[in-house]
């Protein structure tokens, strides 16, 4: 089956159907995928996810500790000053992070600059905070459990363990040699 056959099945979907992922506004996926690792990997299930703020409120971090010892660390980098500094650190191979999720736009998704703002430009809390409430009001079900991704897990991609699954889902990463053009990118 092809791409088609995929949009025509969430075609189907109802406005009732729309559930969001864990999280309090609408940015990435952090808190699933920490909840999910802690689980998946350490046996932990973590409730409440307690993000702390680094530089500024745009990088923050989530650690998750077993037996005194920190077992993940994730951050979020919202902003592009974040994201610099983010791989600058990186680059220095001072970066301790399992997972970071990186976003343009300070504040998140719901702040873009396409979003919450006054006719002057200056971000409107009050619309913000509207936004914020319209979206934790959804409903949160696990990815894997929605009956609409199972589906596209079925038909599209040939079952959860195929070999479309790991062709089209999953990507691995090997250091590159560097050279002098990557290494005089000036931010």
């Amino acid at each position: 089956l092809d791409l088609s056959v995929c949009s025509l099945r969430f075609a189907e979907i109802k406005e009732g159907d729309v559930v969001r992922h864990d999280g309090k506004r609408s940015d990435g996926y952090l808190e699933h995928i920490f909840k999910h690792a802690a689980k998946e990997l350490f046996g932990m299930d973590v409730k409440e996810i307690t993000y702390k703020a680094l530089k500024n409120k745009d990088f923050q971090e989530v650690t998750l500790e077993k037996d005194g010892e920190t077992v993940l660390r994730f951050a979020a980098a919202y902003g592009f000053r974040n994201i610099q500094n983010m791989v600058l650190k990186l680059k220095k191979g001072k970066f301790l992070y399992h997972f970071v999720e990186v976003l343009a736009c300070p504040g998140g998704c719901l702040n873009g600059k396409g979003q919450a703002q006054t006719e002057d430009g200056k971000p409107d809390k009050a619309l913000l905070n509207q936004m914020e409430e319209v979206y934790t009001a959804i409903p949160v079900r696990l990815p894997e459990s929605n009956v609409h991704v199972q589906k596209m897990y079925q038909d599209w991609l040939e079952g959860m363990d195929s070999k479309k699954v790991q062709e089209t889902l999953h990507t691995k990463y090997s250091a590159g040699n560097q050279t002098a053009s990557n290494l005089d990118i000036k931010w």
